[in-house]
């Protein structure tokens, strides 16, 4: 009887003549994916069809840019602060879904301001519905690059990664963990499941019709179960070692509880308060001629 499950998948999968990684590839889905689920939602409510393109447009370098100063600030400011030009080499890892999380909503504050003159929770609504296959797409790249994985486990669907990564795509022969937790998968699954509770939400319930219902909704699926399984991950960075000692959580789950909080805040707001009713005409609205 197999007790545990051997990963020895490369996180290339192409390496000539050009690089394409499976992690950069599940980003690119999730993005392609998401595109497509909020082009119906905008097409559904009728509104202009500019705002689409100028949306994913803010999202996609509010989460590029957002995850990568996450990473900087949240994680590692004490070896980027020696070496700021190594900030811009993003090729070589270090994303941060809270600092992701941050740029997209500083991102959605400006887009509102300037492209829908509508409340910011108008479009982190409907963004919070497609959000959730995204993060799942992105955990699974990490699957694929043997990163973000639990602590030891006795549970026969325990992962053997390779520790020792770099050097095994270059010919090394390959170090493995012990058995461990793939809370990669652990995400993915809760992730996934955040996203089919806001695609119900919003497709048969008209969640959408109560302000900041779904947004709240993303916010508790996403970092609750975030907050959650950090308790079997091992910590991103060495010094969170005696945060946790100390403090009983790691930084990622810090990181979380501002989140769940605005996310139960949310809720509760939009449950207390009555449903704006909403038409939806199913097409994308006429252009006004200026």
């Amino acid at each position: 009887m197999i007790s545990y499950i051997t990963w020895t998948v490369n996180p290339d999968l192409i390496s000539s003549p050009i690089t394409v990684r499976w992690y950069g590839l599940m980003f690119a889905i999730g993005f392609w994916i998401g595109y497509e689920l909020e082009y119906r939602i905008f097409r559904h409510e009728g509104v202009p069809e500019r705002w689409m393109s100028a949306i994913f447009l803010y999202a996609v370098v509010a989460t590029i840019i957002g995850a990568r100063l996450g990473h900087v600030f949240f994680y590692d400011w004490a070896y980027y602060s020696q070496h700021p030009a190594d900030i811009f080499k993003i090729w070589e890892g270090g994303l941060a879904s809270h600092g992701g999380t941050l740029g997209i909503i500083i991102a959605i504050w400006i887009y509102s301001r300037h492209v829908t003159h509508r409340p910011i929770l108008w479009a982190l609504d409907r963004m919070a519905v497609p959000v959730g296959i995204v993060a799942a797409l992105i955990r699974v790249g990490n699957l694929m690059n043997h990163e973000i994985y639990g602590g030891e486990t006795s549970l026969p669907w325990g992962f053997r990664f390779v520790e020792n990564v770099g050097q095994w795509m270059q010919g090394a022969e390959p170090i493995f963990t012990a058995p461990s937790h793939p809370t990669q998968i652990y995400e993915a699954l809760c992730y996934l499941a955040t996203f089919g509770l806001c695609m119900w939400l919003y497709w048969r319930r008209n969640a959408q019709e109560g302000e900041g219902l779904l947004l709240g909704v993303f916010m508790l699926g996403i970092f609750g179960t975030r907050f959650l399984i950090e308790y079997i991950k091992n910590v991103q960075e060495s010094w969170e070692i005696a945060m946790r000692a100390n403090w009983g959580i790691d930084q990622g789950q810090l990181l979380s509880i501002p989140f769940i909080v605005l996310g139960l805040w949310l809720v509760v707001r939009a449950m207390r308060r009555p449903r704006v009713p909403l038409t939806y005409p199913d097409k994308f609205a006429e252009e006004k001629k200026k």
